[in-house]
């Protein structure tokens, strides 16, 4: 399964995003960060998508680990973030019952 952040801010907030980045907590071994991904729009700002891969049983302690690591940004002007978990079309079937 996957965890997929994404974040966005004005394009003035960037010095103090990269800044905080930077000093960031490291994630538990047992996420696979790929990313951030990172667009920019004048219309939208600035936009990054990072994904988590890490397996279903560890879920909920994924989930605490990577809103702990974005929770270093609040306060920075702009800054907003949408955090959720994705599952493998199987897994999402089972889910459904089906």
């Amino acid at each position: 399964m996957v965890i997929i952040s994404n974040v966005t801010y004005p394009p003035e907030s960037t010095k103090e995003i990269a800044k905080r980045y930077l000093k960031a907590p490291v994630l538990p071994e047992f996420i696979n960060k790929k990313g951030p991904y990172v667009s920019a729009s004048k219309i939208n700002g600035m936009n990054s998508i990072t994904y988590y891969e890490l397996d279903n049983n560890r879920l909920a302690e994924g989930l605490q680990a990577v809103a702990e690591s974005l929770a270093i940004y609040f306060g920075v002007p702009g800054y907003k973030y949408n955090l959720k978990p994705y599952f493998e079309l199987e897994e999402g079937l089972n889910i459904l019952g089906l």
